[in-house]
């Protein structure tokens, strides 16, 4: 049955950007948005993420969007590798740590030799703090003063939906996020909360899809609110990005959801041949289900290259995809190391010297293709692929990824879709939005060029 919403608000933190969008619950579309960036403090023990900065924004807009267009319950999604450490007054007892913090290296050692093997996780050993645990040892080997005084430890999501509610919880697609914490197969936390001595410590488990409570009275207050506004459980960002999917699309198909991160998954598929060495994991669905996964840092890559080579027209780089195949013109992994399905690769462009701006942004778009194809094979996706996220406009990287994987690929254009999809969590149903299908095209010279490309890889 689905529940007598009008509107939702969905606090959706991103590792980039912040905001809170109000969505219709008749028809998805996003009816009000309001936007801050994400800022990581440099100063104190690491680099931590700006809570009380992102709580008083949260706070305004929640107060000014309730005012107009209004809305009647409240769902969270956030990005994962990070979780909240609380004190027994439910304050922060550590600041929330920036997963690209890099520990140093006796710390990482200790870790790598303590950790779960990925037969257990199906979480790979990855660089900086996106492994949760990880986290949680530096923070616990390198701060054992603040860390006793911990008696609390949530997934990101849900620390937001304890400072509205009061209520206390984890959730199984922020620990199934390549935590190391979370056992897929068994449906339990992995050995390493046990090493680690926080099992005590962790929250309780609720479904993403559970009402926690009420905002509590005296934010209700603060932000104006007529009647009780119940708070939804929340969701990691891209299983969130993945929830609508799950929801119309018959498997097997794959979903390439591109923000900060291009986040694979192949829906349908097995966890027998996964590669931990390249960035290949499990993911954990909103119902509890193991998603063969894979993922590079292709958005802040784009971000970076668009830097550099300056606006292009669409219509430009398209023409220049041929003379860029014919010259062998081309762009090799990684802009941002430490992930992706080539580890310890350093970028580098051959080629390149003598390129127009059309050019180099034909050959960055040939490279994300390339990168989402190798990541989209090492998880065995099978069936149509469905790119959602700003990747979901750029015209040439789809006629790319739709002719590198040779079946059909769907644009899904505009927002990242997490909003949507946490919005999904207070029993809406979904709506499919508009979708632009991109048959696969032969492009002349693509074959051999892919092949070149992974030879000077290698």
């Amino acid at each position: 049955m689905t529940a007598p919403y009008r509107r939702i608000a969905v606090l959706d933190i991103g590792k980039t950007n912040a905001k809170v969008v109000v969505l219709d619950a008749g028809t998805g579309a996003e009816i009000a948005v309001l936007k801050r960036p994400n800022i990581t403090i440099k100063t104190g023990p690491y680099p931590h993420y700006d809570i009380e900065a992102l709580w008083s924004f949260a706070l305004d807009a929640l107060k000014r969007l309730a005012q107009a267009p209004g809305f009647d319950a409240i769902s969270i999604t956030t990005h994962g590798a990070a979780a909240a450490l609380l004190d027994r007054d439910g304050t922060l007892a550590m600041p929330v740590i920036d997963y690209e913090h890099e520990y140093p290296q006796e710390i990482r050692d200790a870790y790598t030799a303590l950790r779960p093997s990925f037969d257990e996780t199906f979480s790979p050993r990855l660089a900086m703090g996106l492994n949760v645990g990880a986290q949680l040892h530096y923070q616990k080997s390198a701060f054992p003063e603040a860390f006793a005084e911990v008696a609390t430890i949530l997934t990101y999501a849900q620390y937001w939906t304890a400072r509205l509610t009061g209520v206390a919880a984890n959730e199984l697609t922020s620990l199934g996020c390549h935590t190391d914490l979370w056992n897929p197969k068994t449906g339990d936390y992995s050995s390493l909360v046990d090493t680690l001595g926080i099992r005590d410590l962790m929250a309780p488990i609720r479904s993403a899809f559970d009402a926690l409570g009420p905002v509590l009275p005296e934010i209700a207050a603060e932000l104006g609110l007529a009647a009780p506004v119940p708070v939804y459980c929340g969701i990691h960002d891209s299983n969130a990005s993945l929830l609508p999917h799950l929801v119309y699309r018959e498997a097997p198909f794959a979903v390439v959801s591109t923000g900060t991160w291009v986040i694979n998954f192949g829906v349908g598929g097995d966890l027998d041949h996964l590669d931990a060495e390249r960035d290949a994991l499990a993911n954990v669905d909103a119902y509890g289900r193991s998603v063969p996964s894979s993922r590079f840092m292709g958005g802040r890559e784009f971000e970076i290259l668009s830097a550099e080579i300056g606006p292009v027209d669409e219509k430009a780089a398209q023409a220049a995809i041929g003379p860029v195949i014919d010259k062998g013109m081309m762009l090799l992994p990684n802009i941002a190391p430490g992930s992706g399905p080539f580890p310890g690769k350093a970028s580098r462009w051959i080629g390149a010297e003598e390129a127009s701006r059309a050019e180099r942004h034909a050959a960055a778009c040939l490279y994300l293709a390339l990168m989402t194809d190798a990541c989209l094979g090492l998880i065995g996706a099978k069936g149509p692929i469905v790119v959602e996220g700003p990747f979901a406009l750029n015209e040439t990287y789809l006629k790319l990824l739709a002719a590198v994987a040779g079946r059909e690929v769907t644009a899904l254009p505009g927002t990242t879709g997490t909003s949507q999809g946490a919005a999904l969590l207070t029993g809406i149903r979904p709506v499919s939005g508009a979708e632009t299908p991109v048959p696969p095209a032969e492009i002349a010279g693509f074959g051999a060029y892919r092949d070149r490309w992974y030879a000077a890889i290698e």
